[in-house]
């Protein structure tokens, strides 16, 4: 068989692989790679995450661009997420071939209507529709300069998205998502492909914990939300132990849990301290505001851990139904609670668990599929 190469361009230095999108690229380059794809991968990058020689392990060759910060990005009638990350040396590194090109995210997609690459092979590989995420944002953000920049955001999304009918492929990472492009964008091929991630085996530790957690990146505006709803709602009212795991807490989370009784910070842990955190928890807790892609964290938490209690928002299309327990409302979550930490976790949910998870989210199988559709003549 001849050799296969794939130019990837990602919105991020992929590694390491500690938040949403880029857990999705990594592991996708470390699988491609496994099954003999040679890769280029063009990143952007901005001050908070460093080149990494661990990309060199899967790649043939890792490029490096600055992304464009500042007010000539932001001024811009495309949105600021995609005219940052332009970059005239990248246009020609993909000139230099023919070979296919996957944009990851709306965030990548600068030159993916560029006349010169009209007649090269474009993936798009979608993670959330973006104008609905910014504008879910703009829902839950206080400060009235970012609220203002989420609308402006999700506006210029909206109208931007329209791009998208230059992809000759769309893989969406869920089934919402997918009908949702099949809606907007007749006649393109889009088709459903789960998110890449860390798993390969199921790991959770039968038996009883003693307390709930939820993880999460929390500057994120939309997860600081839930963790506030979380603690306010529903676990100030109950006496059960809950921990709080995730990145960069803002001051107004921080201030919360230290006035709450029985909620513990646990700020910036490392990736052996979370997924013991996640496995030694007795109900990992997850909800959101938004509907939309797939929260890796969700994934990631029923890998590793015991019971799962989220909110119908959280699955949207994922088909994990099954191996979680859903409340939505303040006294839903808190019954729910009270019944799971009544019981112990055996060793058949965790079959049941691995039977439904090995179905959709193996990343053997989605990798053998990419390569499909992308190199199947």
């Amino acid at each position: 068989m001849p050799d296969r190469f794939l130019h990837i361009i990602s919105f991020d230095i992929p590694y390491p692989p500690n938040y949403g999108g880029v857990i999705d690229v990594f592991y996708k380059i470390r699988e491609l790679h496994r099954k003999g794809i040679r890769i280029f991968l063009h990143c952007f990058e901005y001050p908070g995450r460093d080149r990494r020689s661990e990309l060199d392990t899967y790649c043939e060759k890792v490029y490096y661009y600055p992304r464009r910060v500042g007010l000539q990005s932001a001024l811009s009638i495309k949105p600021y997420i995609v005219s940052s990350r332009r970059s005239d040396q990248l246009l020609k590194n993909l000139l230099n071939d023919t070979h296919p090109i996957l944009f990851e995210g709306l965030h990548s997609c600068y030159y993916i209507d560029d006349p010169r690459l009209k007649n090269r092979f474009k993936i798009y590989r979608e993670s959330n529709i973006e104008h609905r995420y910014y504008y879910n944002l703009f829902r839950v953000e206080k400060g009235i300069f970012s609220r203002f920049y989420f609308l402006m955001a999700s506006l210029k999304l909206r109208l931007y998205q329209k791009v998208l009918r230059h992809a000759n492929l769309m893989l969406v990472v869920s089934q919402e998502d997918t009908a949702y492009l099949q809606q907007h964008f007749r006649g393109k091929k889009v088709e459903y492909l789960p998110s890449f991630h860390a798993n390969n085996a199921l790991n959770p530790n039968p038996g009883k914990g003693d307390y709930a957690l939820y993880n999460g990146n929390i500057e994120v505006a939309e997860n600081a939300h839930a963790v506030s709803y979380l603690i306010r709602e529903v676990f100030s009212k109950t006496q059960i132990p809950f921990k709080v795991a995730g990145m960069n807490p803002p001051q107004h989370i921080r201030d919360l849990i230290k006035n709450t009784d029985g909620v513990t910070l646990i700020e910036n842990p490392d990736d052996d301290t979370m997924f013991d955190l996640i496995r030694n928890a007795h109900v990992n807790i997850l909800v959101t505001f938004q509907a939309t892609g797939l929260k890796l964290k969700l994934l990631n938490t029923l890998y590793k851990g015991r019971f799962c209690l989220v909110n119908d928002k959280m699955l949207n299309g994922t088909g994990l139904e099954d191996c979680c327990q859903t409340g939505n409302t303040p006294q839903e979550l808190i019954d729910k609670l009270n019944q799971l930490f009544s019981k112990e976790f055996t060793e058949s949910e965790i079959k049941k668990r691995e039977n439904i998870l090995n179905q959709r989210y193996s990343n053997d199988k989605n990798a053998d599929q990419l390569i499909h559709l992308v190199f199947a003549k």
